[in-house]
């Protein structure tokens, strides 16, 4: 009878699989992992599986055993080396592999680590997840003996970013990778850039030693500030840990969300692409669909999700989307993946060209009031309940609810939103506004539903 393994039951997540190293995750997961992953690529009729790992400690080890794994059901594997996760997905995608597997813990603590998957050319999740749990646990794999070859990617990947960089312009620009897996990825590719640049945090380790690596959270931009001003910069970058979300301020300081991110690169590719739809998650703001129907584009609201947003790109044939978290997603000359240093590279393209400073666009961009994403603990089990209950009530009310992702609602002076986490046990919300009192009427209405629903809003 054939041996299974049990993966633990809080590592099989919604967009790739997450633990921490020597407690929910083991190298035996790595290797079961490459085993099942193995012998679904193999059933698919694939034989070619391109593997990359970030730099946390653990990545090397549980990179070897996933390869063992992967080996052991007879697909040939190519190790592409360490690096960001774009450059996994590059590799893939430019040796015509039939899947890939990253190690990377993303922007997590340390002591986590984890894998994201592709399969063909296409985001690997949901289902497609839990159902390696189970045939891991089946114990029934295919078997043989595949090919480890090495095949760094490091650099075809720079070259390939840099590529479609343009514009001669002298900027300033400070990077900083926060210690993650893109650091020798951007400074490499900044050697080839007009300007001067300046990276910090660029060496590759995974203790994180000066700060955390997620660009998202305020005080993680603090250092990349300072050495802006300090550099008289015209910009500076951030990246998560693997490499696959941005941050972005401008020479003044000022933080540009993902949403007002992709309202400047929505500009540039609306000019060569007129009238092509735009993709954000639900809980962009109203400014970035307003602003891209206003430069001719179609605003499209999507589910969150790097997986999901992937997907619909594809159904739309869409150039271009984004989410609030960093992630940035390029099919216009790209592949369509979330890839931090593109973006930047496209971002800084427009830099180059043109005459205006990210400070002064940054004051062109609509501006509106809002909370920050507010994020409050909810049972998995109870979670979805609470946002059909709040629908059901919406509805029956009239009110403007669109319910692409949870629930968005219109109201005067603005919208809220309320969704349940597909990652963790919580609750997502979000208010915008177009002043303070409106802001205040529309926290009002979020936390009236909540309560009705037995949950209490966050101070």
């Amino acid at each position: 009878m054939a041996t299974g393994h049990n993966f633990h039951s809080l590592i099989l997540r919604e967009y790739d699989i997450r633990g921490i190293v020597g407690d929910t995750l083991h190298e035996s997961d790595a290797q079961a992992l490459g085993q099942a992953f193995g012998s679904l690529v193999r059933s698919d009729g694939g034989s070619l599986v391109c593997v990359g790992y970030d730099g946390r400690q653990s990545s090397p080890a549980m990179e070897a055993a996933l390869v063992d794994g992967l080996q052991s059901t007879g697909v040939s594997v190519e190790r592409v080396g360490l690096g960001p996760s774009p450059m996994l997905y590059f590799a893939a995608t430019d040796s015509g592999a039939d899947a890939g597997i990253m190690v990377t813990g993303s922007h997590n603590p340390p002591t986590h680590n984890g894998f994201k998957m592709m399969l063909g050319r296409k985001p690997f999740f949901g289902d497609a997840i839990k159902n390696l749990g189970v045939q891991a646990a089946s114990g029934e794999f295919a078997t043989g003996k595949g090919s480890v070859s090495d095949k760094p990617a490091f650099e075809n990947y720079v070259a390939r970013v840099l590529s479609d960089f343009k514009g001669d312009k002298e900027l300033s620009v400070v990077w900083d990778p926060g210690n993650g897996a893109a650091g020798e990825a951007v400074t490499a590719a900044v050697k080839g850039l007009p300007g001067r640049h300046l990276v910090i945090n660029g060496e590759i380790d995974g203790t994180f030693p000066n700060h955390h690596p997620d660009p998202t959270i305020p005080e993680n931009l603090e250092q990349l500030k300072a050495a802006v001003a300090a550099e008289n910069a015209d910009v500076g970058f951030a990246f998560d840990g693997d490499g696959d979300r941005i941050g972005i301020i401008d020479g003044n300081g000022n933080i540009l969300w993902g949403d007002q991110i992709l309202v400047i690169l929505g500009e540039a590719v609306l000019a060569e692409r007129p009238g092509a739809p735009i993709i954000a998650d639900v809980k962009a703001s109203q400014v970035l669909f307003d602003e891209i129907a206003r430069m001719g584009g179609q605003p499209v609201m999507a589910k969150t999700g790097h997986s999901l947003i992937k997907s619909k790109m594809n159904e739309l044939n869409a150039p271009l989307a984004g989410e609030m978290s960093g992630h940035i997603f390029f099919a216009d000359h790209y592949y369509g993946f979330d890839d931090a240093l593109y973006a930047a590279i496209r971002f800084l393209s427009i830099l180059c060209q043109q005459d205006e400073s990210l400070a002064d666009r940054y004051v062109r961009i609509p501006k509106a009031v809002n909370t920050p994403e507010l994020r409050f603990s909810c049972p998995d089990d109870r979670k979805f309940a609470v946002i059909e209950e709040v629908k059901e009530r919406l509805t029956e009310s009239g009110a403007d609810v669109n319910n692409v992702d949870g629930v968005r609602v219109k109201q005067d002076g603005g919208w809220w939103l309320l969704r349940a986490s597909n990652t963790q046990a919580v609750l997502v919300a979000r208010c915008e506004a177009d002043s303070e009192t409106s802001l205040a009427a529309l926290k009002s209405a979020l936390s009236e539903q909540l309560s009705a629903s037995g949950v209490a809003l966050p101070e």
